[in-house]
């Protein structure tokens, strides 16, 4: 075919308008060149398939409303920034006229582009500097994000069409139809292990990270499979009437093999990945809080199976730093996950709690909402003076939140959230402020600084590390044969990295997948996980359905005024059911009345 790229652009369009980003498929490299041309060439090609990389989601952008409200729309986080489209979900107001974040379209445009790249790559001379290995290995990236594409639309709507293919302009696009879950599932699988036989096993070179390597698509095979065997895809009896407009089912029955299936792919994955020189990342001094803190900003180590170049992109550090420190002060950790760090000894502080919300407190771990402590916290975590509801908490706690009392950068003396500190509502103004009196501390690379002169590093986002595998292994494998010894294994492996004592012995079934429920709350924190493991689990409809707590930030003249800690309301959340899927917009359905 003769026609311009920029002539492809609309023929080849799936179901969605063309992006208005000036990238390489609206401007040719030079002038207006046909497909035939660009993958008669190494370097054109090349840039095509960056372009195809273009498309993978801006994940470390939160309050912008780019393509991640999942934190602000999880119990982990309140965004205190009223246009995220975070605020929007958590209230209820969505529905298929929604367009702020559309998925949708985004991931049908990497697919088209994907495509394209797939089935022209061959097209390109092979030479001294092109061979035949890196034509492999460039197929290999394409296909992996041509399964990662669809992935990431199967978390948010379910069935989808598979886009296996380019669509040409003659196409019957109202043919096009959601395809059964388990097929949509069993395709993503497909392209994975093609992927795999085709990528390195690990990228070790600095100027090579970001690209694919093997151990992403091991990674995405695993996370899928985990995704069909729970109870929102696996036999959920709310879905058993769901049909497409011939009668075909769109959800499957249970089946149990599919936990088996899901703990294979993991442990798969961890094995192959151990094999190449990957493992937990642990600091030098291996102190617990740093292990846990360096593996979000110490780029590409080896925890990392694959991350997202951000470049300098400072908009994680910004909104998550304090008041005092000049930044924005937008994501704000809840109370209700500050409740669930443990304690130094590994017992829960709080068991429940009671009708007006009071904190049943675990007499057996020393935890107390009582009293300030007198002394200054061990590697001066937290000044004298600090409310001991912060105090011999467990080291993620420390690497993950900032609260009332904690030292950060140059802010020795202690953060200050209640209402006359320094970094509270009482000097914001109107302005930005914590909604809960914490700030999130995870993922905030501590030599950032943002004024008077800003100093940024360059950034990644995480898709997939070990440490997810890990968990992921675990709660397959418990699921289909109980708490068997690599259970506890692999959970306690993550439970030493971060300091804890391993698991108590004699677990059931049903209390072992209690504990991988809260290690993975914690442990893959504000990392795009709860929002999708609390739907899969069916769990949102009582989680996410509700109240939502924080400090008295309204409250609060000193350090240690006991007033400010206080759990209040900081907002009412609303899920229903249709909220555990996405609606498909309405003006994908007024194009094709067969997506349903």
């Amino acid at each position: 075919m003769k026609a311009t790229i920029n002539s492809l652009v609309l023929l080849l369009l799936i179901l969605t308008a063309v992006s208005c980003r000036k990238d390489f498929l609206d401007k040719a490299p030079d002038d207006d060149l046909t497909i035939d041309q660009v993958f008669a060439n190494r370097d054109y090609a090349s840039n095509f398939l960056t372009n195809v990389y273009a498309q993978m989601p801006q994940e470390a952008i939160w309050p912008d409303n780019a393509q991640n409200p999942y934190h602000g729309a999880a119990d982990e986080l309140k965004q205190y920034y009223a246009i995220s489209f975070c605020n929007s979900m958590t209230s209820g107001a969505w529905d298929a006229n929604s367009t702020v974040i559309n998925p949708w379209a985004r991931n049908f445009g990497g697919l088209r582009k994907a495509n394209i790249f797939i089935e022209n790559i061959d097209k390109v001379p092979l030479d001294q500097l092109y061979t035949q290995a890196a034509r492999n290995r460039q197929k290999g990236e394409a296909i992996f994000l041509r399964a990662f594409f669809h992935f990431l639309m199967v978390r948010v709507y379910g069935p989808i069409p598979i886009a296996d293919s380019t669509l040409t302009l003659d196409a019957n696009f109202k043919a096009l139809r959601r395809q059964p879950l388990e097929k949509c599932v069993a395709y993503i699988v497909s392209q994975c292990d093609q992927a795999a036989a085709l990528l390195p096993a690990r990228i070790t070179e600095g100027t090579e990270y970001g690209r694919v390597p093997r151990s992403a698509a091991l990674a995405l095979k695993a996370r899928v499979l985990l995704y069909m065997a729970s109870p929102l895809f696996n036999g959920n009896p709310d879905y058993t009437g769901v049909k497409d407009n011939e009668g075909n089912r769109l959800f499957p029955d249970y089946q149990a093999s599919r936990w088996q299936a899901a703990a294979d792919a993991a442990k798969s994955c961890i094995d192959q990945t151990e094999a190449a020189g990957y493992g937990l990342y642990t600091a030098a001094n291996n102190d617990p809080v740093r292990n846990y803190q360096e593996l979000f900003y110490v780029n590409n180590n080896k925890e990392v199976l694959f991350a997202y170049n951000e470049g300098n992109y400072d908009g994680l550090d910004v909104y998550s730093e304090p008041l005092s420190l000049s930044g924005f002060s937008l994501n704000a950790p809840t109370q209700d996950i500050v409740d669930q760090y443990e304690m130094a000894n590994g017992l829960r502080p709080i068991t429940g709690y009671t009708a007006d919300h009071s904190p049943i407190v675990n007499p057996l771990s020393g935890y107390t909402e009582t009293g300030f402590t007198d002394v200054a916290g061990p590697n001066n975590l937290y000044v004298a003076g600090t409310s001991n509801m912060y105090v011999n908490r467990e080291p993620r706690f420390y690497a993950s939140i900032n609260y009332s009392g904690a030292v950060w950068k140059t802010r020795t003396g202690g953060l200050e959230f209640w209402f006359k500190g320094a970094d509270g509502k009482g000097v914001a103004g109107g302005g930005n402020y914590s909604a809960t009196g914490y700030m999130l501390k995870k993922l905030s690379d501590p030599n950032f600084v943002w004024r008077p002169v800003e100093k940024t590093t360059l950034r990644t986002w995480i898709f997939f590390r070990l440490g997810e595998q890990y968990l992921n292994y675990a709660e397959a494998l418990n699921e289909a044969q109980g708490p068997v010894t690599d259970v506890y294994k692999y959970i306690n492996l993550i439970r030493a990295r971060a300091g804890l004592p391993g698991l108590p012995a004699g677990l059931s079934k049903e209390e072992m997948r209690e504990r991988v429920h809260h290690e993975r709350q914690i442990e893959l924190a504000f990392e795009s996980q709860r929002y999708f493991d609390n739907h899969r689990w069916k769990m949102s409809e009582t989680i996410d359905n509700g109240n939502i707590y924080g400090m008295s930030i309204f409250q609060g003249q000193s350090k240690t005024d006991p007033a400010f800690f206080k759990r209040v309301p900081v907002e009412r959340r609303v899920f229903q059911k249709k909220h555990y899927l996405w609606p498909m917009l309405k003006t994908e359905t007024d194009k094709n009345p067969n997506l349903v």
